[in-house]
């Protein structure tokens, strides 16, 4: 803790804001961003002080805090202008930085891939650019702790020309990357395979549930190359993943895990990560994942749902996915699907194999058990269902190969010659 940045946690409530819980998301952040809260003010207003955000008398209040907890920086819950991050910083003395820049510096340093790390650089040089007289002094006081990882690091915040062919430079770059993504995702929907898009408030769960939809496909030494970071906390993962999956029918489906959402997701990291987002445009199946022991699940899954709506451009099903029921239930839980809704635990993967089914009767309708005869002289066919589907009792004819196999009923049509008993 001694080598953790010390932060004062700074909000206002509005009148007309009925959330009470900012705060303590402002924590997490914090802890996610390896600082330490040692302490949070709160003031109650009916509207934003141009100069200072809150009122002069709250700033002295601050002021005071920071010198007897020996604060090292004061975070703001809501995003300053330049110009009061300037006249906050002359009265209080130490680092001031708003939830905007705490969030930037989070994703600078969890993002992984050449992307990631493009689209949040873009988002930061975005964010310091109309803020650069504002930002001078407190960038000058920047180590190594939080808002300090990214620009203003590279003393990019006095040349607002640099800073622009900067902006340009990297969206260049980003361009061609989605090229390369655009060409991908084609070649998957020329191959049918279906796109299922994992989305929620961040620290739902995603990545844990990919691995745990992932960790039966593959062998123990093939399921460890595989497996996606996760940790309890927020914006634990950054960079898009995409992870082939079988589903029980046989057919196959890409899974991906995007972006956690948060509210008051920066404007600058969603603009800036639109190309990784837009995966979820494309989706078959959309997975709304929650928490659902979050006590303010209902915002949360508000939140999530609006960042779908403004994401996506056409109606894509949604399977609302309720995580982490073992910690209130210890695994007693009967709940069947119902009205797109199920309840699982990713962590010791329970219901995962009822969710994989519900997706596959959702994507491919209902599943039927035959008996076919594939003659001799089709014998691509029959490797064809050996491949990708479940098949079984195979005995082998003088003219051909008698099996059992599991088809989708809307396949029924297309093997109807082969069918020798429907079970």
């Amino acid at each position: 803790m001694d080598d953790k940045e010390r932060c004062l946690l700074v909000a206002v409530q509005l009148s007309s804001d009925k959330d009470e819980y900012d705060i303590e998301e402002l924590e997490q952040l914090v802890e996610a961003a390896d600082g330490v809260a040692i302490s949070s003010i709160t003031q109650n207003k009916h509207g934003i002080d141009n100069r200072f955000y809150v009122g002069k008398g709250k700033v002295d209040e601050i002021a005071a805090y920071v010198k007897e907890l020996e604060i090292d920086t004061v975070i703001f819950n809501d995003e300053l202008s330049g110009s009061q991050i300037r006249n906050i910083e002359e009265v209080v003395d130490v680092k001031v930085i708003d939830r905007t820049n705490l969030i930037l510096d989070i994703f600078a340093k969890r993002a992984l891939t050449k992307e990631g790390q493009l689209q949040v650089e873009l988002a930061q040089l975005k964010y310091s650019l109309p803020r650069l007289i504002g930002l001078n002094k407190s960038l000058s006081r920047q180590g190594g702790g939080i808002g300090s990882k990214g620009p203003g690091e590279k003393k990019l915040e006095t040349d607002r020309r640099r800073i622009k062919e900067k902006i340009d430079d990297i969206q260049s770059q980003l361009n061609d990357l989605s090229k390369v993504r655009d060409t991908k995702r084609k070649k998957r929907m020329k191959d049918e395979v279906p796109i299922i898009s994992i989305v929620g408030y961040t620290n739902a769960g995603k990545s844990t549930l990919l691995n745990a939809l992932i960790e039966d496909q593959f062998s123990d030494e093939e399921f460890e190359s595989k497996k996606v970071f996760s940790h309890d906390m927020l914006f634990a993962t950054l960079d898009t993943e995409l992870r082939r999956v079988r589903l029980p029918g046989g057919r196959k489906v890409v899974f991906s895990d995007t972006v956690g959402f948060i509210k008051k997701l920066p404007t600058q990291i969603v603009e800036a990560f639109k190309g990784t987002l837009e995966e979820v445009k494309y989706a078959d199946i959309i997975i709304h994942l929650i928490d659902i022991n979050d006590e303010n699940l209902q915002v949360h899954k508000e939140t999530t749902t609006k960042l779908i709506e403004k994401i996506t451009n056409r109606e894509i099903p949604v399977i609302t996915v309720y995580n982490k029921v073992d910690k209130i239930l210890n695994g007693n839980i009967t709940t069947i699907p119902s009205n797109d809704i199920i309840y699982i635990s990713a962590t010791n993967r329970y219901n995962i194999d009822k969710l994989l089914d519900y997706i596959d009767y959702k994507l491919n309708g209902s599943r039927i058990k035959l008996r076919l005869k594939i003659p001799n002289s089709d014998l691509k066919t029959y490797y064809a269902l050996y491949e990708n589907r479940e098949t079984d009792n195979v005995e082998y004819d003088s003219d051909g190969i008698i099996f059992d196999a599991i088809l989708y009923e809307n396949e029924i049509n297309i093997y109807k010659k082969y069918i020798k008993e429907i079970y």
